[in-house]
């Protein structure tokens, strides 16, 4: 039986690939491409001719599904997006699904992740975050959808497309206020741009600069309120939890959003309170 790799390929330099991912993409019987022609370029660069390479996007995957199990039960498969990490808003949640199901291996060849360039280069905080994929479409369910993370504590992480950017960055300033955010585009690219400043400024500067490419943004997380609950106030909120048989990291994720307290430290409490300390 084969393994189902998802191998994570450059989000924009041709260089940004492991030497693991380059042996596992020439030694695959089947590599399993959202886009065969954007894949060549790639496989070409690097003098990598698999015995078969299939397309497998957003409009074939589920009928593709059994083709690709089919390789497994012969030798590897190898899964690519045309950037970074395949399944991370990309075809290959439901192929890993099915590959589990069937029992096969699922492997991970880490990689290029624009969410998590544009994140440890942004100067915004690194230690906690959310990513929340692509914003909807559509500004009511965006604007729903913000507010949904309005009061998060964490760093946010939008995707974002350049027709849409404009109105999405007047949504976030709507809904989350005049935050910090970096907007990221050509990551790893020879026009890399990373635009540092606010909300409101971003906004302005793409008033008069047309946006080009796709865009990650990061965003500040909610600044603490005076609603914070004190020490007191959140130990017998833990001890009743605990009481009711909460799981520990279910209740410190729960309680840490309610208190406006860091999750890590919340769960550090549960773990005193549970032997007894205070």
């Amino acid at each position: 039986m084969g393994i189902l790799y998802l191998v994570a390929t450059p989000i924009g330099n041709l260089e940004d690939i492991s030497l693991r991912a380059v042996r596992v993409l020439r030694e695959a019987g089947m590599v399993a491409a959202e886009d065969t022609r954007q894949t060549h370029k790639l496989l070409d660069r690097h003098e990598i001719r698999p015995p078969r390479l299939i397309s497998y996007h957003e409009h074939n995957k589920i009928g593709r599904l059994d083709e690709v199990l089919g390789a497994l039960a012969e030798g590897d498969v190898a899964l690519v997006s045309d950037a970074g990490t395949p399944g991370l808003n990309d075809p290959g949640y439901e192929l890993v699904r099915a590959a589990l199901q069937a029992g096969f291996e699922v492997s991970p060849i880490p990689g290029p992740s624009a969410p998590l360039a544009a994140l440890v280069a942004s100067g915004l905080p690194t230690d906690a975050f959310v990513y929340l994929g692509y914003l909807p479409r559509r500004g009511v369910e965006r604007r729903a959808r913000l507010a949904e993370a309005a009061h998060y504590p964490y760093t946010l992480i939008f995707l974002e497309t350049p027709h849409r950017l404009t109105e999405a960055l007047a949504d976030i300033e709507a809904v989350l206020g005049d935050r910090p955010l970096v907007a990221a585009r050509e990551l790893t690219k020879l026009h890399e741009e990373l635009l540092r400043g606010t909300v409101s400024s971003a906004r302005a500067h793409f008033v008069q600069v047309e946006p080009r490419g796709e865009f990650t943004l990061v965003v500040g997380g909610a600044a603490p309120t005076d609603d914070t609950w004190d020490a007191d106030r959140l130990d017998e909120a833990l001890r009743s939890g605990l009481a009711a048989g909460e799981p520990t990291g279910d209740l410190a994720e729960r309680v840490a959003a309610q208190a406006g307290w860091k999750k890590k430290v919340v769960y550090q409490r549960i773990l005193a309170i549970k032997r007894g300390g205070k």
